[in-house]
């Protein structure tokens, strides 16, 4: 059941607190003010299921949640340090609306909330933020400056000999699951996680040698933990074909439930084994996997020295100013993201209808010729490459370098 805002927030014990101590900071007060427009939430109210807005468990305040989520986002903390820290700040409690006698959220309950509503809600939320920091400041969008960067999955550095690991461990898993619904004479799935693990700590050993067979003997481990792996599928396929025909009488949905789980747990070992056969016999690989839990992320090249090949997400992102002085300051719409490597007249299309709600009066485009004077054009050559400071201050304060998030609605979610 939703609930778009709880109870009373002051108790007794409010009474007994100095007085400075119910002051929020300056940054939090300001915040506190925008936040207490009830319309805020109601791209909430109509984003939630309609059977479920007046019947089930009732949920978490929203304008708790939101609130949660502003300092999380403020902070860069995960989900069980954001509790923890909230449940020990008297400031926090009070601009996230939790009374003193009341316990913070679970973590848990707050992860699943961020996966319900999702990125286009969190979007929603931004624009109305937007237009009514626009209405009542009277912000008249001038300037432009859009700018394509990566922000960064949730993963490790992928190799195919570490994804077949993940890959048997999570058949192994999921088998194991449907086991103790089937039965065991239904087939198993067996743990090839040690084998495969001292497949990875040898072409760990082998990297370290300055031989010339260094790279042949890296592609025949890698063609042996592939082979491993495709047996743990070809075992996954057997048990899902045999449990479908036991799937009938009491608890079949848990059971069906089950069968799914391991059959679509199957499906990116799939694909793990054929880029190691593509790897073996020298082909190009097209769409490249590289992680088994993220497997919306791609690899990415910019040419950057530091940092050649990054595995994640490519964002748009687009600043509306009132001026393009020296210090410009606007709003960060909305981000623009597609899957892979995308160009940004790809990305483009979304970002202009973004801005097509805000109407700027000019854009001004580097690299091509502009009326006006040699001075105009440096200083909104200036202004334009700004746009590489606010998006080097986002990623350094407001956690845009990488997404905790799983996914491309994860990668939304966070970036919005």
């Amino acid at each position: 059941m939703l609930r778009l805002s709880g109870g009373q927030v002051e108790s007794l014990w409010d009474e007994v607190l100095p007085g400075e101590v119910k002051e929020l900071p300056e940054d939090l007060a300001a915040l506190n003010v925008l936040l207490s427009d009830r319309r805020l939430l109601e791209p909430i109210a109509a984003d939630w299921r309609r059977e479920a807005v007046c019947h089930g468990r009732p949920s978490i305040p929203m304008d708790v949640y939101v609130r949660l989520m502003i300092v999380e986002a403020r902070t860069g903390w995960g989900y069980e340090t954001l509790v923890r820290e909230v449940s020990d700040s008297l400031h926090l409690r009070r601009f996230c609306l939790i009374a003193l006698g009341e316990r913070v959220p679970h973590e848990s309950t707050v992860r699943k909330l961020t996966r319900r509503l999702g990125g286009g809600v969190v979007e929603d939320l931004t624009r109305y933020v937007i237009a009514k920091a626009q209405h009542e400041t009277r912000f008249r969008a001038r300037a432009v400056r859009i700018d394509s960067t990566v922000v960064e999955a949730d993963v490790r550095y992928p190799s195919d000999a570490a994804l077949s690991l993940d890959g048997a461990r999570t058949l192994a898993r999921e088998a194991r699951k449907l086991t103790g619904l089937i039965g065991k004479d239904a087939g198993r799935v067996r743990d090839r996680s040690r084998a495969l693990g001292r497949h990875l700590r040898a072409i760990s050993r082998t990297m370290g040698r300055r031989t010339g067979e260094r790279k042949a003997q890296v592609l025949a481990l890698t063609d042996q933990a592939g082979q491993l792996l495709r047996r743990s599928i070809s075992e996954a396929r057997r048990m899902v074909a045999t449990a479908r025909r036991r799937a009938h009488g009491r608890g079949a949905q848990r059971k069906l439930a089950a069968i799914s789980s391991l059959e679509q747990a199957a499906d990116r070992p799939e694909r793990v084994a054929a880029q190691i056969k593509l790897r073996i016999e020298g082909k190009p690989i097209t769409d490249r996997l590289v992680s088994m839990f993220d497997p919306d992320a791609r690899p990415i090249r910019k040419g950057k020295l530091g940092k050649p090949n990054e595995f994640g997400y490519v964002l748009q992102i687009c600043e509306v100013t009132a001026h393009t002085r020296r210090g410009a300051r606007g709003f960060i719409l909305p981000a623009s993201t597609a899957p892979g490597n995308p160009p940004e007249s790809k990305l483009l299309p979304d970002t202009t209808g973004e801005l097509e709600r805000l109407a700027p009066e000019r854009v001004f485009i580097a690299g091509r010729q502009q009326p006006g004077s040699r001075r105009t054009q440096r200083r909104l050559a200036r202004y334009r490459t700004g746009a590489e400071g606010r998006t080097s201050h986002l990623k350094r304060s407001y956690g845009l370098r990488r997404s905790r998030l799983k996914g491309a609605p994860g990668v939304r979610a966070w970036s919005a």
